[in-house]
């Protein structure tokens, strides 16, 4: 039966037909390309619905359903442009391409493929239970397209490249990679996302992503065209390429991460040198925007303003790269709320910005989930300890920002309910686990705030279930900068790992339950590389507290040479043993050194080795030094103090340790690890003769031990809490024109006033108005501008009075916020009251222990109203509600010109302004 539907579909009568039911407009544009319209339908129209080729009059696409369309083979998509080059003006013509108002669903491949076409606007379209990326950008050079107010949902996993495949697939489809290669599902796959962005130049304006097998957002960067594209078109430069417009996006409910940005695809074909197959995943592409694409010119910040994440298994967002600022956005109910990853490894990665503000994140807030279809994980959790869905399992160690390396900023960001249970810790802040990367101390926070239901603001993390011995060199050399003392009460401190003795000194201020520690001081990093051999063991410790050692493995045990990059605390003095036979290359990179700052380092070498010592300044860019000047020796360490600017060297052959003054001679500028100039470092060249491990340290201390001092003191303890810390915005949602009020109520009943010292009080906007007396109390808002327009007490046993004020004098469109504090009396008179105010019926008021009722006063019932009421021995515990205000229906005139922000985005993005 299918086959003769095919058939007449072919035939010149099904043609006929099939035209008049396309919603595609054909008028020529000002500029056509050829005198051919569309659609042309041939039997590949039948694998993709519409396939549009190049050199079109005008493709206008709208309000069409699209079911069971596409197949899992190359080019058969429900929609697909298909190599058409320019469709907006840029391309001549004068009304735009389009794909408006489409349902597509339970597709075989895909929703709208973009491939090699730039200037689409793809928008008000649904993807529903689709196979591989839904929008789907695809060869690495498809710029300027619009997607704007989009739906995806439920985007699961397809066959046709190794980037759409789950794990299964990953390791069973081999007919493209080379010999008996068995592809790596965790580093080869499993990227399937609902939008696929394959060049960052597009613009995402109001579009949601949700249910995705791995990412809702990922946007990938190609190092050149590829498909179809490649050797066609010129260097895609993805990397270096501004972001277009991200504006009000929400992800939620994928199971990797919400927003990805990170990785590339391979762009060679499978080989012995490289058996993977063409267009797997790969992990060779760090985002680092500047303006025009090129790395000479200016960095250029890549803004993501207010995404919406919530409910992703893993991340709600991971952004690796920078210059990238993350403002106004939501994050709730994630694993991780959100990780920052510098955009590569030193030295080649120059050090950028990354930023995160105006931002709220909550652990788990009152949107419980369901139990059964993607929710993988059920159990307890949350500050009430009810059952919800959870993110991994339930012994996952939940975090909202998440220290990697850095640098990161983390400014005027607020966190609510961050709280461990007796299987998982959970921090408003935390690490990497099982981290082996390097870790910046420019890394710093200010301006944030902490809600009440935080009971580990920072946390290092323990050896245990998923942190293991955490012990690699990333976990041991965890820090941040706490810049004015809103995470710790102590201004311009730097937070580290309580058992980190190279950052300490006397005064700092352990904080057992974080597992870290406070102190003062001027800290930066000191990078040590080492060729020859490379898989050596570094310890290193300082003078100060030489049995306190820190020991480091190093980043990659594979590779040629070896890096490590232990933090510093400045004007101290160290000393660097090994595990075998002393490196006969060793160079020494001052990083995130200011002018002048210094260190003393002495390394470790057996007595008769000999050395040529020589400083230079490394380009990253080019991969040139210059500067080089040669170290000469002195002969004692007293000669090595007084020349500190000089280059001199001291070798204590009594302890084999080379000394060294290492001193920062140029200026470091923004977020740079490196001087103005280039990055300022020392080659050591040692002529080794013992292969005897080079240990000293029996014989270093106690000749070299120093006492502890203090350089920068301690700071006193902050006495006022910060008053314009956290978000302004309490609420984010994916409707910014909306402004939410948060009021609290907390009524306590006779029992609960028995208890101990509570508080009754009702919050409005952050003020507070409590309760001293016994009775009810009464606050009314404006509900259009969120002002108290009044506050009053009822003692017990005067309802009739209440009754009154209830009925005449609360003004129309007002908010009504009512309290009560121990025994109130009778109520006789109030049930009926509230009806006007919002309950649907009067209640049964007998017997209850307290009550809180937020209603509205005006010719429209609100869905927040709500009537709550305990028991005589029991509480209602803090209620806390998010009120809209400057509603229409309230009868208040709209003030909020956010409520254009994405169509005004819009026309900018079609450049129609």
């Amino acid at each position: 039966m299918a086959w003769c539907w095919m058939c007449w579909m072919m035939s010149a009568a099904g043609t006929r037909a099939i035209r008049s039911w396309l919603p595609v407009q054909t008028t020529p544009c000002s500029k056509p390309k050829s005198s051919r319209s569309f659609p042309v339908l041939t039997a590949a129209s039948f694998r993709s619905k519409y396939e549009i080729l190049t050199n079109f009059t005008s493709v206008h696409l709208s309000n069409v359903e699209l079911k069971h369309m596409g197949q899992q083979l190359v080019g058969s998509y429900p929609v697909h442009f298909h190599l058409c080059g320019d469709v907006d003006e840029t391309g001549g013509y004068s009304a735009g391409t389009y794909v408006e108002g489409l349902a597509i669903h339970h597709s075989f491949s895909r929703c709208v493929t973009v491939h090699a076409t730039n200037g689409l606007l793809v928008k008000d379209n649904v993807g529903y239970d689709t196979l591989g990326h839904c929008f789907f950008l695809e060869d690495g050079i498809e710029q300027r397209n619009t997607l704007f107010h989009n739906l995806g949902l439920v985007t699961k996993p397809g066959t046709l490249l190794p980037t759409d495949r789950n794990s299964t697939m990953c390791t069973a489809i081999r007919d493209k990679v080379h010999g008996s290669y068995i592809p790596v599902p965790a580093t080869d796959c499993m990227a399937v996302s609902t939008f696929w962005i394959a060049n960052p130049n597009n613009h995402l304006i109001s579009n949601a992503a949700a249910g995705s097998q791995d990412a809702g957002i990922w946007f990938v960067f190609h190092k050149m065209s590829t498909g179809e594209s490649h050797g066609r078109f010129p260097e895609t430069k993805a990397e270096l390429t501004p972001l277009g417009i991200f504006y009000n996006n929400r992800v939620h409910s994928n199971f990797k991460a919400g927003l990805f940005i990170d990785k590339g695809v391979k762009t060679s074909h499978a080989s012995a040198e490289d058996p993977r197959e063409y267009l797997c995943l790969d992990n060779n592409a760090r985002f680092r925007p500047h303006q025009d694409a090129d790395p000479e010119k200016p960095r250029v910040a890549a803004r993501i303003d207010r995404l919406i994440s919530f409910k992703n298994n893993d991340h709600g967002a991971w952004v690796r790269g920078g210059d990238i600022m993350i403002m106004n956005s939501g994050f709730a109910d994630n694993g991780i709320g959100l990780t920052f990853a510098s955009d590569g490894s030193f030295p080649k990665d120059e050090g950028s910005s990354q930023e995160v503000s105006e931002s709220l994140f909550i652990g788990e807030s009152s949107n419980y989930g369901f139990q059964g279809g993607q929710n993988k994980y059920w159990g307890t959790g949350g500050i009430d300890n009810k059952t919800r869905t959870l993110p991994r399992n339930r012994t996952f160690p939940i975090r909202g920002f998440q220290i990697y390396d850095g640098p990161i900023r983390l400014t005027k960001s607020t966190f609510k309910n961050y709280v461990p249970t007796p299987d998982r810790f959970t921090s408003a802040i935390g690490f990497l686990m099982k981290n082996p990367w390097q870790i910046t101390p420019k890394n710093n926070l200010s301006s944030v705030k902490f809600g009440t239901n935080i009971s580990l603001k920072v946390f290092f993390g323990r050896p245990g279930p998923w942190f293991e011995e955490s012990e690699l060199d990333g976990d041991k050399n965890s820090i941040f900068h706490d810049v004015d003392g809103s995470v710790t009460e102590y201004k311009d401190t730097y937070v580290a790992r309580i058992d980190n003795y190279l950052i300490r000194h006397p005064n700092c201020i352990n904080v057992t339950k974080w597992n870290g520690v406070i102190c003062s001081g001027a800290y930066a990093q000191l990078y040590v590389q080492t060729w020859n051999p490379q898989n050596l063991t570094m310890t290193i410790a300082r003078d100060e507290y030489p049995s306190k050692h820190m020991t480091l493995r190093g980043i990659n045990q594979r590779a040629l040479f070896q890096q490590y990059q232990p933090v510093v605390m400045l004007q101290k003095g160290y000393t660097i043993h090994w595990n075998g036979q002393a490196p006969q290359t060793t160079f020494l990179y001052l990083i995130n050194f200011d002018k002048n700052d210094w260190i003393r380092v002495g390394l470790c070498y057996p007595p008769d080795t000999t050395f040529q010592v020589t400083s230079d300044i490394f380009q990253r860019q080019t991969s040139a030094f210059y500067s080089v000047e040669e170290y000469t020796p002195v002969s004692s360490m007293e000669e090595l103090q007084k020349t500190r600017q000089g280059r001199t060297f001291y070798f204590d052959s009594s302890t084999g340790l080379l000394f060294l003054l290492l001193q920062a001679q140029h200026t470091r500028d923004g977020f740079s690890y490196c001087s103005s100039q280039g990055c300022e470092r020392v080659k050591i060249q040692a002529t080794v003769r013992s292969k005897n491990v080079s240990d000293c340290r029996a014989k270093t201390y106690p000749k070299y031990s120093q006492a502890p001092t203090v350089i920068k003191p301690m700071p006193s303890k902050t006495a006022v809490p910060c008053k314009n810390c956290g978000a302004t915005q309490a609420v984010f949602t994916s409707d910014p024109q909306k402004t939410y009020l948060v009021v609290q109520l907390q009524s306590l009943s006779k029992a609960e006033l028995q208890q101990g010292d509570l508080e009754s009080f009702i919050s409005v906007g952050g003020s507070k108005f409590s309760f001293k007396k016994e009775g009810l109390y009464l606050v009314v808002v404006d509900a259009c501008t969120g002002a108290v327009r009044e506050h009053t007490f009822f003692s017990r046993g005067d309802a009739g009075r209440l009754v009154t004020y209830l009925k005449t004098k609360v003004l129309q469109r007002s908010i009504v916020l009512l309290g009560t504090r121990g025994n109130v009396g009778s109520l006789d008179g109030i049930p009926e009251a509230l009806v006007s105010l919002g309950t649907a019926k009067p209640a049964h008021l007998g017997n209850k222990g307290s009550l809180a009722f937020l209603g509205f006063k005006g010719n429209f019932r609100p869905s927040w109203t709500k009537l709550f009421a305990s028991p005589a021995e029991q509480g209602l515990g803090l209620l806390e509600k998010y009120i809209p205000l400057q509603l229409e229906e309230y009868g208040c005139r709209r003030v909020n010109t956010m409520k254009t922000r994405d169509v005004e985005l819009l026309k900018k993005a079609l450049k129609t302004y």
